[in-house]
């Protein structure tokens, strides 16, 4: 089977219409979700070739496949991250400045700063004495990586 365009996403779809259906579910590394292309094996070992058409990332929850009783949907495997929980506006400005220095993506869910693990980033995370945690978390999202050059 090869996937050319993604269905839906399961935040759009009722419950119900969920629940009435077999999942399976392909399980992907977050860098993976920027790959149009690619191929996978889902949950119960099944083969799928993905070759997206429209130039988009893949994000937890995209249906692949769904008919009425079936459905293939992509799940993220937990990445070690760290996870920034800045106590003021100078804190955030300071770690957003020193990670945007390093071209670190990051992502954001609430109050949290979510970036990849690196111990380099934690040491500065310590010695700045900013509130951290390492911990291991799906992100619905690839880090994506903003092209950028310093001409």
């Amino acid at each position: 089977m090869i996937i050319e365009q993604i269905v839906t996403n399961l935040e759009n779809m009722e419950k119900e219409e969920i629940e009435k259906r077999h999942i399976e579910k392909v399980y992907l590394e977050s860098a993976y979700l920027v790959k149009r292309i690619q191929r996978v094996k889902t949950d119960h070992g099944n083969e799928i070739g993905i070759r997206l058409k429209e130039a988009r990332d893949l994000v937890a929850g995209d249906v692949l496949y769904m008919d009425d009783k079936n459905m293939i949907v992509i799940d993220v495997l937990s990445d070690d991250l760290l996870v920034i929980k800045p106590r003021t506006l100078n804190e955030m400005g300071t770690i957003a400045h020193q990670l945007g220095n390093r071209h670190l993506p990051a992502q954001f869910e609430e109050d949290e700063m979510l970036v990849q693990y690196d111990y380099l980033v934690e040491e500065l995370l310590q010695d700045l004495q900013i509130p951290y945690k390492r911990e291991d978390r799906k992100v619905k999202q690839a880090f994506r990586h903003i092209g950028h050059s310093h001409d």
